[in-house]
């Protein structure tokens, strides 16, 4: 048994499909599927159900899998800390944010991040936060930006930046008339959110709850764009984060953008990553230049 095997092991079960976890692999279904074989027989159980169209693992097989994943992201980590002997501000760091933030706050930080870290290599994603926590967990990402609080079992967070609300309306509206919203001027409101598994639904849930506001009920979009469009079309009003409201963002046919009132509601974005990261130096570094970056835009 050996590493590379595991990592096949580990690869069939996300993909559930010989084929596409021999290309995950980087090797030949003939190569991955003989390896698990030999897996198998070296350690006497069966750890794969073999079906026409479609690959299940063992109760056994499960376990072990488990077990993999946890080997894996070790060794991964013993790798993480050699090199980062030599330079812990070189290579790869795995880094991603959820749909809310990411397309928003990117285009303002990348260019410093080059130029400050030109030889830290981010590999982006964009997650969900239920997915991203659970992938950060398994070792599949260094670090992660969010909305905090999250569940801290297991995981560091830092705060980076706060990040005010603000009402986005049709242009039509009776309350685009005013300066600045007042929490209780969206009282009998219809709100369009997102949907559910979006943590900024369930902050614009919370804003909302202070006053005698309803949820539109038939419509629930998938990212901040839908919901632009959808309040552009005169469906009814959101939330929307600030950083959501800048440049290109703050425009746009028939919307109109206005900020609240002191106090004026805020969340929360940070970095989180796992306790027992070898990455710290590079992380620091990055959620530094964050936080550099955005008080910079105020």
């Amino acid at each position: 048994m050996n590493l590379r095997d595991l990592r096949y092991l580990v690869a069939l079960a996300d993909t559930r499909h010989f084929g596409k976890a021999a290309e995950k692999s980087f090797v030949s279904q003939p190569t991955l599927s003989a390896q698990i074989k030999k897996l198998e027989n070296y350690l006497g159980v069966q750890l794969i159900e073999r079906q026409p169209r479609n690959v299940a693992l063992t109760e056994t097989g499960a376990k072990i899998v488990m077990l993999a994943r946890r080997i894996l992201q070790e060794s991964d980590e013993i790798i993480a800390l050699a090199r980062n002997e030599y330079d812990p501000l070189e290579g790869k760091l795995k880094v991603a944010l959820i749909p809310t933030i990411g397309p928003y706050l990117l285009p303002k930080i990348v260019r410093r991040l080059r130029k400050q870290l030109p030889r830290l290599q981010l590999m982006l994603y964009e997650y969900q936060t239920q997915p991203l926590l659970d992938k950060l967990r398994a070792g599949d990402l260094d670090v992660g930006i969010l909305a905090l609080p999250v569940a801290a079992d297991g995981v560091e967070t830092c705060e980076l930046y706060r990040e005010s609300f603000t009402v986005a309306m049709p242009s039509h509206h009776a309350l685009a008339k005013k300066n600045h919203i007042k929490l209780d001027d969206l009282n009998g409101e219809a709100v369009l959110l997102l949907e559910d598994g979006h943590c900024l639904r369930d902050q614009a849930l919370d804003v909302c709850s202070r006053v005698d506001v309803k949820e539109h009920d038939d419509y629930r979009a998938t990212s901040l764009e839908t919901l632009r469009q959808m309040v552009a079309a005169g469906l009814g009003i959101t939330l929307l984060p600030e950083l959501a409201t800048r440049g290109p963002f703050g425009t746009g046919h028939g919307l109109t953008i206005k900020s609240f009132a002191k106090p004026v509601p805020t969340r929360t974005v940070g970095a989180v990553w796992r306790k027992s990261s070898t990455r710290a130096a590079a992380i620091d570094a990055l959620c530094e230049n964050i936080r550099t970056a955005m008080a910079d835009l105020k």
